[in-house]
Formats: structure tokens, sequence, C-alpha cells
């Protein structure tokens, strides 16, 4: 067992205190209302190898969906949340972060341009049955002192303000992401442990092993917007890539950024440890897209 836990469901209406102490981020996909009397547009998949992220319409994917031609880039949204938009004047794409608490069914975005009347963009999110294991831990290790549970609780708060980071900086026209650090994968993202007999919420992003001091590397190029010691995740960094996607790296032995630093593809940011609640050394890594966590393995090469 690497690690027990990442971030808590901060959108859930109801917070199971104790699931959500060792819960990774799962966010509910928000309700949009039929806003235009056509008929929805129907997403054009682009299945391309070469293309990414890869659209997979599942739980923890992506959705790829042409928002069609506009002589400037149309805004779109889920909910009142921005997404990611990226094209040209020939076509647009819409990329949506699918939660990974998104119940299987119908699905659908909001896209406002200039050129044309706000319009309803339709998908359908498939069911994916994601590995399940089971652990037999001390209890010790999954209950908090109060001290740790105040201190965990004002972490929490402090990353819902990161975590809504959108900004107008543009990634590049192909997201094909660097692996930050070289080594096994040795936790895939989904994951869904059973501590004690107890559900808790699925791994929120890949773990790779690697010895101590292993530089983490940015897998594209984006700006710091934080950096800390956290109680779960130990040391940690978030870059901001634009248009709402981000990327989190934690149980880092050193950070060598500072927020507001801009960094190129290939640029050291950190190094591997084991800080934060962990059992040994490798580097937790999570995507972000419009404030869902998303499978990296979309983001890579196989």
């Amino acid at each position: 067992m690497r690690n027990q836990t990442h971030l808590p469901d901060l959108l859930s209406p109801v917070l199971n205190r104790r699931r959500a102490l060792l819960g990774t981020l799962s966010l509910l996909a928000l309700p949009v209302a039929h806003v235009s009397a056509a008929p929805p547009a129907k997403p054009k998949q682009q299945q391309r190898p070469d293309v990414w992220p890869h659209a997979s319409q599942v739980p923890g994917g992506v959705a790829r969906l042409s928002l069609g031609p506009s002589a400037k880039r149309p805004a779109a949204f889920s909910g009142d949340v921005p997404l990611l938009v990226l094209g040209d004047a020939i076509e647009w794409t819409a990329l949506v972060g699918i939660p990974l608490a998104a119940t299987p069914g119908d699905a659908s975005i909001v896209a406002r341009s200039e050129s044309s009347a706000e319009k309803q963009v339709a998908y359908t999110v498939a069911p994916k049955q994601y590995r399940e294991q089971r652990l037999t831990v001390p209890p010790r290790t999954v209950d908090l002192s109060p001290d740790d549970e105040a201190r965990y609780e004002r972490e929490r708060a402090h990353l819902a303000t990161v975590m809504a980071t959108f900004t107008d900086l543009r990634p590049d026209a192909s997201l094909q992401m660097r692996v930050p650090v070289p080594g096994r994968r040795s936790s895939s993202f989904g994951l869904r442990r059973v501590f004690n007999g107890q559900s808790r919420n699925p791994h929120s992003g890949m773990d790779i092993a690697a010895g101590t001091g292993t530089p983490v590397l940015a897998p594209l190029p984006g700006r710091v917007i934080d950096t800390g010691d956290y109680f779960f995740n130990g040391g940690t960094v978030w870059l901001d890539h634009g248009g709402g996607l981000l990327t989190m790296y934690c149980h880092l032995s050193r950070v060598d950024v500072k927020v507001g630093d801009v960094l190129k593809t290939g640029e050291q940011l950190a190094a591997v440890g084991a800080t934060g609640r962990v059992t040994g050394p490798h580097l937790h890594w999570s995507v972000m897209l419009n404030r869902a966590m998303v499978d990296p393995a979309l983001f890579i090469a196989a």
C-alpha cells in the first residue's frame, strides 16, 4: 500500500467526515437546464491516436465535444464551471473532465459564441468498473486525532480555492503530457480501496514508484499556483496549464519552485519523496480538468 488518500470530495452535499478524511477528490457533475429550443447537437468524437487527451466518456474520463465553427473562441460551461475550449475558426472543441462520481447516462454542456445562439451539446457517460483493493490496517492509521483533523479541515478549505483556478492561459494545441518521473505505475487511477471493510473514494491520480530524490519534471508548460506541506499529501506542488487544466504532485521530498514561477515542459519542479500519509517513496500525480480529477493516462503515450 503506497498511500491511503489524497483529496476529499469537496462538493458532496452531505460530508461523511470519516470517508472525506480518507477519500480522494470526486466532484459531482452539475445538471444543466435545456436553454435552446433547437435539438441537442451530436458530439463529434475524435478517435485519432495522436490526439490528446484521448476521448473516454466514462467517470474519470474526458469527453471531446465539437462546438463547430466560429470566428472567435466560444465559451462553454458544465453548469457554472467553465470548460477548456481549443481549436480554430474551422472547428472548436470543448474538453470536459467527467468526475469519478458521475452517474452514467445522458449529460450536456452549454456553449455560447458571438456568431450563434446559445446551444446545448449533449453526450453520454458510459459506465466503467475500476479495480477494487481490500486492505486490513491498524485502526490508528485511518483515524485522526483532534489536532490532525483540525489541520486537515484548514487545508481542505485552502485547496478548494486552488482547485477553482481558471485562467485565460491557453495550453499548447497538443495536450500530450510528458510523464513527470520515470518508474513503474504502482497504483492506477480509479482504484477503489476498502479499509477494514469500509469503502473509500476512488484513487484520484496515478502513483509512480521512484526513489527518494528522483527529479519530478513538468509534463506541460505551466505556472506554479500552490506549494505546501499537507497532512495527507505531504510536500505538494500544483501547476496551472490554462483553461482549468491543473496538475498536482504529492509526497515530495523537496520543492524546487515557488508560487508564480513559470515552467517549460521538462523543467524540474521537485523531487520524489515519502512525505504525508504514505508507506514508501513514490510520486502521486493527478490531472484536474474543470475541477474534476481525470485519468492522467489519457494525456500520455502508452
